[in-house]
């Protein structure tokens, strides 16, 4: 193994550790009895700018060595792959607008002064967890790879799994059983048409 996929594959395991723990329910606890109800107005602000700041070691060094070519996807298809990284980041944006109530650190603990039922709304009502469907979109639809962005998706997509996973624990201990019946009728990843229509197909 390479210096530089040996960096890639240690800093990748501490990133993810770092992230998990700003988003562990304990440490949200914590912060929130040293702020308060304020949290709310800037914690996910921080850990958003904090995933970007801690990612960017990471992208300069796949864009000064990215590793050799494994391939090159040719149009049309390359511009189709771009036009599905686009509606991934579209998918993105409405996982945040479509329940923001499942973002606030006062609903998430249990302290805020009225707690929002679990109200599937636009992207929920399809699947459960629209990040990992994007993330999923975003990385394996670009439309060339090296060896190193393949060492990269490959951890990533572990970790955005395991992300999925510590999402769904937080979202039962924040909607109990609601959030239970809920994952019965809403797959995690696949939307709900789609896998409708795969499973016909497969019969």
């Amino acid at each position: 193994m390479s210096m530089i996929n040996a960096i890639l594959v240690a800093y990748l395991p501490v990133y993810s550790a770092l992230h998990s723990l700003l988003a562990n329910r304990q440490f949200k606890s914590l912060v929130w009895r040293i702020y308060g109800p304020d949290v709310d107005k800037w914690y996910m602000k921080f850990f958003g700018i904090f995933a970007v700041i801690t990612l960017a070691p990471l992208a300069l060094l796949f864009l000064s060595s990215p590793g050799k070519r494994l391939y090159t996807i040719k149009p049309p298809w390359r511009g189709l792959m771009i036009v599905g990284q686009i509606l991934a980041s579209l998918v993105t944006v409405r996982a945040f607008t479509d329940a923001p109530h499942r973002f606030s650190i006062s609903q998430q603990l249990g302290k805020a002064r009225k707690q929002e039922p679990l109200d599937p709304r636009g992207i929920y009502r399809y699947v459960q967890d629209p990040f990992l469907l994007s993330g999923f979109m975003q990385i394996w639809l670009t439309p060339f790879m090296t060896t190193r962005l393949l060492v990269l998706y490959a951890m990533t997509s572990v970790y955005l799994y395991l992300g999925s996973l510590h999402w769904e624990r937080r979202l039962r201990y924040q909607f109990g059983r609601e959030y239970e019946a809920y994952q019965k009728e809403v797959p995690r990843v696949i939307p709900k048409a789609l896998k409708s229509r795969l499973s016909g197909g497969s019969k």
